[in-house]
Formats: C-alpha cells, sequence, structure tokens
C-alpha cells in the first residue's frame, strides 16, 4: 500500500491534470459551443432588464445534461457584469429546488437575496413570502428568480409558491419588478401545471435538444485542452465518451464525467496515459456511484419497491408488469411486519424510480384488460442490492435480491 506522502505527491504533481476543475459539473466556461441560438435568445429576453424593465418570464427545458443550466448562469453572469458597469439595480437569486426541497427553503433563499435574515426554521412559508415583498417594496430594481429543477418542487409539493411567485410583481409597488425563470428536465412538465401558472410562467419557452456525437466532441475537446496535460489523452478516449454519452440522451455533463474520472483512475493508479480502458472503468465507477447515493436516499416503501423491481425482472433480465411487483411488495411487507401503501401508491413510486433513471417504465394497452405498465431495470442490481442490504430495517430482503439475479453478471 502506498503511504500517504507518495499519495500526496502523486495527485499534488499530476503528470495528467492541468486543471482538473474545467471537468466538473459546476464549472461555466466562459462560452458554450453548440448553444449559441439558445443563449441568444435568453440574452435578449432578458437585456431588457438593464433599461429597468422586467424581462417576461422563460421556461427553460430539455434532457439532463444539455445546457440548461449551464447557458443560464452564463448569460446571467454576463448580464449581472454590464448591469453592474452601467449602475443598474439587479438581483439575482439562482435556486436547485432538488437540493433547498422544500417551499419554505426555497422562499428562504430568494428573500435572502435581497437582504431578509431568515431563520432556519420557525417561520411559515407565508411569513417569508410577506418579509420579501415588505423588503422589495422599498427598493428598485430589477430581480431575476431561478428555479433549477422546478419539477422536483411542484411534484413534492404543489405549485403554490410557484403561484405566489408568478404573480409577485401584483403585491410589490412599480419600483421593484421580478421576472422568474423555471427551467426543469421534464418535456411534459409545464402542460401539468395550473393554468393561471402555466400561462404566467411560460410567457416564453426555450427548448435545449440533446447534442449528437460530435457535439459532445467539440465539447469535449474543448474542455481538455483546458484541463489535461498535453499529449495525455490516447486518440479514442475522446471519441468514446462522447459516443457512450450520445447513448444517454445527449448528456454532456455525463461525458465530461467520463472524461474526468477516466483521468483520476489513471492518476491514481500513477499511470502517464488515460486510455480505453480507464474510460470503461470510469463507466462502471460512475454508474455504481450513481445508484448507491440516489437508492440511499429513497424513502423506506420506495426501496421496498425497487427491491421488489429487482426480484420481478430477475436481476434485469426480463420485465415485469406494475401487478407483479405490487405482489412481491405485498409480501415483503407482510414478512417485515409493515404496513403496506395502496397500489396506486405504488404505482407512483414505480413512475417516480423511472424519474430518477434507476428503472424504466413504460405504458402498453393489453386490449381488453385495459392497460399495464412493462417495467425493466436501468441500473446495474448490485449495488441497488448493497444499498437495500445495509438498511437495517429491509436487510434480510437483500438474500432473495441476491438469490435472484445470481451475483454480478449485469453490468
Amino acid at each position: 500500500m502506498a503511504s500517504l506522502d507518495e499519495i500526496f505527491d502523486t495527485v499534488a504533481d499530476s503528470r495528467i491534470f492541468k486543471e482538473r476543475e474545467k471537468l466538473l459539473p459546476d464549472y461555466i466556461p466562459d462560452k458554450l459551443i453548440h448553444r449559441d441560438k439558445e443563449i441568444t435568445r435568453l440574452a435578449h429576453t432578458l437585456a431588457v432588464a438593464l433599461r429597468g424593465e422586467r424581462p417576461n418570464n422563460v421556461f427553460i427545458y430539455g434532457l439532463t445534461g444539455t445546457g440548461k443550466t449551464a447557458a443560464t448562469k452564463l448569460v446571467l453572469r454576463k448580464l449581472a457584469e454590464k448591469a453592474f458597469s452601467r449602475g443598474v439595480k439587479l438581483y439575482v437569486a439562482y435556486v436547485n429546488v432538488r437540493q433547498r426541497d422544500t417551499p419554505y427553503r426555497v422562499m428562504s433563499d430568494i428573500a435572502e437575496a435581497v437582504g431578509v435574515r431568515v431563520p432556519f426554521t420557525g417561520l411559515s412559508t407565508g411569513e417569508v413570502y410577506r418579509r420579501f415583498v415588505l423588503r422589495a417594496r422599498k427598493m428598485r430594481g430589477v430581480m431575476i428568480i431561478v428555479l433549477d429543477e422546478i419539477d422536483f418542487l411542484v411534484k413534492k409539493h404543489g405549485d403554490d409558491i410557484l403561484y405566489k411567485l408568478v404573480r409577485v410583481n401584483e403585491d410589490l409597488g412599480g419600483n421593484f419588478k421580478v421576472s422568474l425563470i423555471g427551467i426543469t428536465n421534464s418535456v411534459s412538465f409545464v402542460e401539468n401545471l395550473d393554468p393561471r401558472v402555466k400561462s404566467s410562467l411560460g410567457e416564453e419557452e426555450i427548448v435545449f435538444s440533446p447534442y449528437n456525437a460530435a457535439q459532445l466532441r467539440d465539447i469535449l475537446e474543448e474542455r481538455a485542452r483546458e484541463a489535461f496535460k498535453p499529449g495525455v489523452l490516447d486518440p479514442d478516449v475522446i471519441p468514446l465518451c462522447s459516443a457512450l454519452a450520445a447513448r444517454e440522451h445527449g448528456d454532456a455533463r455525463r461525458a465530461l464525467d467520463l472524461l474526468r474520472v477516466a483521468g483520476e483512475i489513471a492518476e491514481r493508479r500513477g499511470e502517464s496515459r488515460v486510455t480505453r480502458s480507464h474510460v470503461m472503468l470510469a463507466r462502471l465507477e460512475i454508474e455504481r456511484d450513481r445508484v448507491v447515493d440516489v437508492v440511499k436516499t429513497l424513502p423506506l416503501h420506495s426501496k421496498l419497491v425497487l427491491a421488489a423491481i429487482v426480484e420481478a425482472t430477475g436481476g434485469g433480465r426480463r420485465t415485469a408488469t406494475t401487478g407483479e411487483v405490487y405482489d412481491l411488495y405485498k409480501q415483503y411487507v407482510s414478512e417485515l411486519g409493515l404496513e403496506e401503501v395502496t397500489f396506486r401508491r405504488v404505482s407512483g413510486i414505480i413512475g417516480e424510480l423511472d424519474m430518477l433513471g434507476i428503472i424504466r417504465a413504460r405504458t402498453v394497452s393489453r386490449g381488453r384488460y385495459g392497460k399495464t405498465r412493462q417495467i425493466e431495470l436501468a441500473a446495474d442490481p448490485d449495488p441497488v442490492v448493497l444499498v437495500i442490504s445495509e438498511d437495517p430495517i429491509i436487510s434480510r430482503i437483500a438474500e432473495k435480491l441476491g438469490a435472484s439475479h445470481g451475483g454480478s453478471d449485469s453490468v
């Protein structure tokens, strides 16, 4: 085993990376290639803030990793710089509502962006909104509120806070104006909103289409020049990362993660080049880490439904119906002495797991017998079983799951 000094020296004096942070998800470059059209449209919409007018609300949607957040942050950063140079009062509140996952926390972040101090707990969401309005009425300027992954908040808590925010200008005087930007991965999300919210939020809509393999390759080549030392990438590394990510609906974040983790694996091994084999190892490592992180945070009954899907699908070797999954779920609940949830709730959990990318569920018609969902496992079953086995309440269920998929041949 390497000594700590050897580990620290290897990483500190990397033979692989020049600026590793250029590959991290939160890095926003000064230019986003293959997004000129979307960036230009958003910039034109928001530019009226520089003359003190309220920009139209904007709804931005597209699949994961298509540049929605990066493009929005880039435009807002440049807009804020221009506003400062012109002496224009511009306030920006960016809230990722998956991380700030309650209406109270979302509203607290918005209020704090205009100088309202909000305790961690102890107030109602309505009171925080009232304090925000009172403060904003005494101010001049334009505020742009970005609600990233907005669908997560609405699905979990409803659209009450969204309704307040799209109508907030009615509660303010004319000196302070608020514009909203909603960002979502769900292209159908807007259709399920309250019509009053939908008409106000969707004043303008911008769609980010998936990148193709050639576009992903351009993105990776540009970032690689900044992130890696010259000559350390084998010629087929970037094309392979691009091709693998293109299969995942053109996900640039996935492509960048593959490239970064491949470099980290080569660095940990003390090697001087990043090769195709490092990319394939990175793919396995990312998938396992993603699944573990997601499954760990699931509520108890969601884990049980997921366990039932693993068993019903034979560890991903076949599909299962909602009815088959529900029967296994009831069996687990009975064995563990727990109170079961309804079939409708299990169906809802299946939809949530589908949204998280752990499973794939599609509705199929059975003619006169109605409709059902065909469910298949989209993730490696091994990390799923591992997390379930670590949960003290349901750990003994994991023994059945191990038998159902015969160990680990499904990667």
